[in-house]
């Protein structure tokens, strides 16, 4: 489980018969304190590699940007390669199964114009729409 920050926009491919997969990057901290002694220890931040697959994947596409803050629940990969100078590269990646977005919604939801929402609600206006505007 990780609650943090994306460091930078979702990095998204598509393969196969319409299947995709996103990688982010999630920046934890840990708050700094203070020793009964004085001795000050500064915040410390760890980045993590985190995967989606398939319809996960789609939702960060489109809703996860820069800046957002999410909960995650996964597991962790380890894995070791060499990389073209031959030096010997050990990788970290949460497979993430599950992911909550903990960042207001108003920075969750996609930009788009006045016009643009407008002929969506127009599109279908028997469809349900919930609270926060999204139909799931």
């Amino acid at each position: 489980m990780l609650i943090g920050n994306v460091g930078q926009e979702p990095d998204v491919h598509y393969y196969g018969a319409d299947q995709a997969r996103a990688e982010v990057r999630l920046a934890t901290t840990e708050r700094g304190y203070k020793l009964p002694n004085g001795t000050e220890v500064p915040p410390r931040t760890e980045w993590h590699t985190l995967l989606f697959f398939g319809a996960m994947a789609k939702t960060v596409e489109h809703y996860v940007h820069k800046g957002d803050k999410l909960y995650v629940e996964g597991k962790i990969r380890y894995s070791v390669y060499n990389d073209k100078m031959g030096q010997r590269r050990n990788v970290t990646e949460i497979l993430v199964n599950a992911m909550e977005m903990l960042s207001p919604k108003s920075t969750q939801q996609p930009a788009s114009t006045p016009s643009a929402q407008q002929s969506n609600s127009t599109a279908n206006p028997s469809a349900p729409k919930k609270e926060n505007g999204l139909p799931f």
